[in-house]
């Protein structure tokens, strides 16, 4: 069996008046998920707990990021999310406060069987 990616979905998020950035992060993950629609899992008989979720999150300061939370955010397979340098802050002098924007990108990742899935019948296959 190998694994393979089957989904990549990106998605933003922000904080504009509590300087979370767990939150921030969550609601990226969040815009990601609502753009996908998985129907591979039933149509292809694929258990969804068998999928590995990889997240990545971007953030000007990534060990504010609760990444366990974040993990728990998700509906489906198995968590890993970790937190980058990225996204960006932007300060409001006059309010004194910061607005953090997350991005996230969402992999999902699942075992096939070599040659498992083949094109046929297109330029490509």
């Amino acid at each position: 069996m190998t694994e393979k990616r089957v989904i990549l979905e990106m998605g933003t998020g922000n904080d504009l008046y509590g300087e979370d950035y767990t939150k921030a992060a969550c609601r990226a993950v969040q815009d990601a998920l609502h753009h996908s629609s998985i129907l591979l899992f039933r149509s292809l008989d694929i258990d969804h707990r068998d999928m590995r979720v990889q997240v990545t999150i971007g953030v000007q300061e990534p060990g504010k990021v609760n990444t366990d939370l974040v993990a728990d955010t998700l509906p489906r397979g198995y968590a890993e999310v970790k937190a980058v340098k990225g996204g960006l802050n932007v300060h409001d002098p006059e309010q004194g406060t910061t607005h953090v924007i997350a991005t996230a990108a969402v992999e999902a990742f699942v075992p096939l069987a070599e040659g498992a899935w083949i094109l046929t019948g297109h330029p490509l296959g």
